[in-house]
């Protein structure tokens, strides 16, 4: 593939083994994916005529990172590391990745959540340079041209967000795009996604964040969002502009609000390659949870009573998600529904009111609830004791919601209740861990959304595992890559799930310890990868021939883990050929 300043050459396998410029001079250092600074070579400046366009000393990569360290250690808060990160990135994409790779546990939480959501609401204050792509009802007529003149043209993976829905902090206007920078940084970081394969794209139909509209620094389309069929009208236009330019790109949907997220994933799964990482992807890794759970209960999925508390795209999803596991262990589909409550904000989800159509599948018959015979007895707390609920799973960003009381309660219905608060940024969050091992002297089974800090409880130290989507996406983007598949199936999600769940180790389940620890980031996801992978083979949506050279759908897993392996992508200088 040739564009007009470089061109990445490959292996076989889809390894990259250098890079072609036709830049001279100083045009070199403007394109981060090529530029090494000061690590170019005597030799590399000669040839590439950039004597006297960088000091003497040649560095590697390694003093490179040191420095990079030393001088982010300096910063006083995690939004200005954050800031330094991303200035990096825009100059040089193999030292910033680098940089992550270092101390992926200390940088993930900093490039995305929590951090990242204080980036989007600083977006138009924070702006120095251009990174990805801002659709807007101004110039969505001309999406075909704009994504035809992007610099890298190898597409493989696009984050798209239309803004509304970010994290716990809701409406950003054109703010969403660092959520996509971020997410493309982890695809990177976890599945070695190449980062000129990665489009960050922003679908600008406005804001009604008020606070953004008044702000004169605001940088996005200041206009009110659009709705109805002005909204899918707009959605339309890209996607049929993204599939003419990218037809085999996987296209991850990310942070559209409640019902427009399900309304768009399932409009175009069959005419793009594409998921909604909110709705399936924190589905998948809630399960993986939930299995490294039950490998500590000894106990089934099939026996336990679910509660999801926060019904929006991702409660749902969980709660989709959940059901599929536990009708492929054997349980009947209705059977199956009828063990997993949903609650909003008036309570249990129930068919007696008007719901939006997302929400209909998991709401209870009001009749079947003996308990329920006034509004005000429809709580949490009469919830989880009335129907015996052992799993809890918080993704309402209600801070503090799950309290003593309602664990006690959960602690009632089994020895060792399963107790998720999933809800971003850490504020967010429907509990802290160290109460809850607190209230329950250690024998709730907790893992969270956002990172906290390792509880001590009887003078042991717990580390409290993060129900972190990046255990799951990247793999699922590779595994799509790497086959060709062709479509994004719900067996990929089941797959993902249990791949991180047995990712788990002894010593970890021992402890009830449900997620890997995130230095091991980059292994689960090339697991979860293979498995994706060789279920896209098995459903026959793989590809005859995919994005790299010979491999077949023909059932060769051994020539897939191979190719998984060897195209994944780690930040090291390429030879200038």
């Amino acid at each position: 593939m040739e564009i007009n300043h470089y061109e990445f050459k490959y292996g076989e396998f889809g390894e990259a083994l250098g890079v072609q410029i036709s830049l001279r001079g100083f045009d070199v250092l403007r394109f981060n994916n090529i530029s090494k600074g000061t690590a170019f070579t005597i030799d590399e400046r000669y040839k590439l005529k950039l004597n006297g366009f960088l000091p003497p000393r040649v560095k590697t990569l390694e003093e490179q990172v040191k420095s990079s360290l030393d001088i982010i250690e300096k910063k006083e808060s995690d939004i200005e590391k954050f800031i330094y990160i991303r200035s990096l990135y825009d100059r040089n994409v193999v030292l910033a990745h680098a940089v992550i790779a270092s101390d992926a546990t200390k940088f993930l939480p900093i490039i995305y959540t929590p951090t990242v959501g204080l980036a989007c609401q600083q977006y138009s204050s924070m702006f120095r340079r251009p990174n990805g792509i801002h659709f807007y009802p101004d110039n969505i007529d001309d999406a075909d041209h704009i994504l035809r003149n992007y610099t890298d043209q190898d597409i493989r993976i696009a984050v798209v967000t239309d803004n509304q829905g970010i994290l716990g902090i809701g409406d950003q206007g054109a703010g969403g795009l660092p959520i996509c920078l971020g997410k493309l940084m982890l695809y990177t970081q976890g599945a070695g996604i190449a980062p000129w394969h990665c489009l960050p794209i922003s679908l600008d139909v406005g804001t009604d964040n008020e606070d953004l509209l008044n702000d004169p620094n605001y940088l996005g389309w200041r206009h009110k969002r659009l709705t109805g069929e002005e909204y899918y009208t707009f959605i339309e236009k890209f996607v049929v502009a993204f599939k003419k330019q990218f037809p085999h790109a996987l296209c991850q949907w990310e942070d559209f609000s409640k019902q427009i997220a399900f309304t768009v994933r399932d409009k175009y799964y069959k005419e793009l390659i594409s998921f909604n990482d909110d709705i399936q992807g924190t589905g998948s890794v809630a399960v993986a949870g939930i299995l490294a759970a039950m490998k500590v209960k000894k106990e089934k999925m099939t026996d336990q009573v679910y509660l999801v508390n926060g019904a929006g795209a991702g409660g749902s999803g969980i709660a989709a998600q959940i059901q599929t596991e536990l009708v492929e262990q054997g349980m009947d589909g209705k059977d199956a529904i009828a063990r997993i409550f949903t609650m909003d904000s008036r309570g249990i989800v129930t068919s007696d009111r008007e719901i939006e159509p997302y929400k209909v599948k998991f709401a209870k018959n009001p009749e079947t609830l003996t308990w329920l015979k006034s509004p005000e007895d429809n709580t949490l707390l009469n919830a989880v004791k009335n129907e015996k609920v052992t799993v809890l799973i918080g993704t309402s960003g209600q801070p503090g919601l799950f309290t003593k009381e309602i664990v006690a309660a959960a602690c009632q219905n089994t020895d060792r209740p399963v107790i998720l608060p999933l809800s971003n940024p850490t504020t967010k969050a429907e509990a802290i861990p160290k109460d809850i091992y607190e209230w329950t002297n250690g024998k709730a089974l907790v893992a969270t959304g956002s990172p906290f800090d390792p509880v001590h409880h009887n003078g042991k130290e717990y580390r409290i595992g993060q129900m972190n989507n990046s255990f799951v996406f990247p793999g699922i983007g590779l595994g799509v890559v790497a086959s060709g598949a062709t479509e994004v199936l719900p067996v990929f999600f089941s797959a993902a799930a249990h791949a991180v769940a047995e990712f788990v180790s002894d010593e970890d389940i021992k402890n009830g310890i449900l997620f890997p620890p995130l230095d091991q980031f980059r292994e689960v996801s090339l697991e979860v990868a293979k498995r994706v992978g060789a279920e896209a083979i098995k459903a026959n949506v793989a590809q005859k021939d995919c994005v790299f050279s010979e491999f077949k759908h023909n059932n060769d897993l051994d020539r897939l883990n191979t190719l998984v392996d060897k195209m994944c992508w780690s930040p090291r200088y390429l030879d200038q050929v």
